[in-house]
């Protein structure tokens, strides 16, 4: 366990707690992600202290060359400081006891023995002492280890009594099991399932924050295949959870809307950390349960899902309490969109078509693009590389565009203000008329993007309607 401690301020730690003759570990998911290999995920150290957490903290920030500042939280008993690149935690060890209607528990000072029993998993419970005699000794009294090796998660009490104590240990187990790749233990996922109700006395804010962390994992369908055998996807994201399930009718069956989305949400992560995008994908069907017909000709549709789907993007952004407008905006966006470029692969491709998904898209066209790449799904692999070298096309043909129209977030060559002091009229519905005539102009290819043709544009739509120049009136 050693090699463990080779960061630089394990020694300071020790000499200090050991001068102090104070017992101190470094504890939690600094031990577990040490073990596992996993260094480039680790972003703080927690330091476990038997006593006064605050004081041993500021006495190594002073002995440390720069001294960094250490914000103090003394209703918790905490205290932390940044380091290089890590952000160091000295906390007391405590024991808890909890009331039901709260996972705020009343804390007292307690034993290393009292903070590892109240610890959420036996894989974030392991300590390595830091005090000079007993340096680098391992400390695992709920096998933590074994359950590293056998990739499994379990709690070191009754995982019914850790759960109903603090709820969002449920996500917590969900969220770690998706990031490591490990399993459930039987206990741990029936104590979910029993107490999953138990979900709404936390703050929406906290379990977010544990679903962002699902939806970065490697493989976040993991997570959510996860939330739905346990309880929790029906009552933290139940338009997700609607979208599970096959219909058929007259022999006619369309996909698992839930299945579907949960492989284009993977897709998109083997492409993509941009977490937004990932909503994106995870939204992107969200409306096909409202807008399922069948129709005997044709089968099952789901015609408008993307226009309803795109409205319904606000409305879940803010029950998650995740960030409004420009978050929202950006994946109500590609949700609008996402049918549009499948349609040019089916469809006869226009350099109009092209321009206006071009307009439509501005520095979002990459990601759109990336989202409906990532939306062909089918057990058939001839069949997705075929659509995937349609796509290529498509690529070629929309870089082509806008290398010779410079499309993107073009702004007219004629401003609103211009058309109103060259025809002498106030702001009117006219202004507006003309100005997206010049637009729609541009994008069909009637006339280049720019302003010379434009002007000429502008006059000739001012003479159809009786308009003449100020200069003239």
């Amino acid at each position: 366990m050693k090699k463990c401690l080779d960061h630089p301020v394990f020694r300071v730690i020790s000499d200090i707690v050991t001068r102090r003759d104070v017992s101190a570990y470094v504890i939690g998911g600094f031990v577990r992600d040490c073990i596992l290999g996993r260094d480039h995920s680790i972003q703080d150290i927690d330091i476990l202290i038997v006593g006064k957490g605050i004081e041993i903290a500021r006495e190594v920030a002073s002995s440390l060359i720069p001294k960094p500042k250490v914000s103090i939280f003394k209703r918790f008993g905490t205290a932390m400081f940044r380091y290089g690149d890590m952000e160091i935690d000295f906390v007391g060890a405590r024991k808890e006891s909890y009331s039901p209607d709260s996972r705020k528990p009343a804390v007292e000072e307690g034993t290393l023995e009292d903070d590892q029993r109240r610890r959420d998993f036996t894989v974030n419970a392991m300590a390595i002492s830091l005090k000079r005699e007993s340096y680098g000794a391992f400390i695992d009294p709920f096998n933590g280890l074994k359950d590293l090796q056998d990739r499994i998660l379990r709690t070191p009490l009754d995982p019914d009594v850790t759960f109903s104590d603090d709820p969002l240990r449920m996500m917590r187990a969900i969220r770690f099991a998706t990031e490591l790749d490990f399993q459930l233990s039987t206990e741990v996922e029936e104590g979910i399932r029993k107490n999953r109700d138990r979900i709404s006395i936390v703050s929406m804010e906290r379990i977010t924050t544990e679903l962002n962390k699902i939806m970065m994992a490697d493989t976040p369908s993991r997570g959510f295949l996860l939330m739905d055998k346990t309880g929790l996807l029906a009552i933290i994201l139940p338009e997700v959870y609607t979208l599970k399930g096959v219909e058929t009718r007259e022999g006619k069956s369309h996909k698992d809307v839930f299945l579907h989305t949960l492989q284009v949400l993977d897709n998109i992560s083997r492409k993509s950390d941009n977490l937004w995008l990932r909503w994106a994908a995870l939204l992107h069907d969200i409306a096909k349960p409202a807008t399922k017909k069948f129709m005997p000709d044709h089968g099952w549709t789901f015609h408008g899902h993307e226009f309803l789907g795109s409205r319904m993007v606000p409305r879940i952004f803010r029950n998650l309490k995740l960030p409004l407008h420009e978050r929202t905006n950006y994946v109500s966006k590609l949700v609008a969109l996402h049918l549009r470029p499948i349609a040019l692969v089916t469809e006869q491709i226009t350099d109009s078509a092209l321009r206006r998904l071009i307009f439509d898209a501005g520095d979002d066209l990459e990601d759109l693009m990336t989202l409906c790449e990532a939306d062909i799904t089918s057990r058939n692999p001839g069949k997705v590389r075929k659509h995937l070298n349609n796509f290529k096309f498509v690529r070629l043909k929309l870089k082509e565009i806008e290398d010779k129209d410079a499309i993107r977030n073009f702004q007219p060559p004629v401003s609103g203000e211009e058309i109103m002091k060259i025809f002498g009229i106030p702001p009117s519905k006219t202004v507006g008329i003309i100005k997206e005539a010049i637009k729609d102009a541009i994008l069909d290819g009637k006339i280049h993007n720019s302003r010379e043709e434009a002007l000429r544009l502008m006059y000739k739509l001012g003479e159809e309607i009786g308009l003449k120049p100020a200069d003239q009136k």
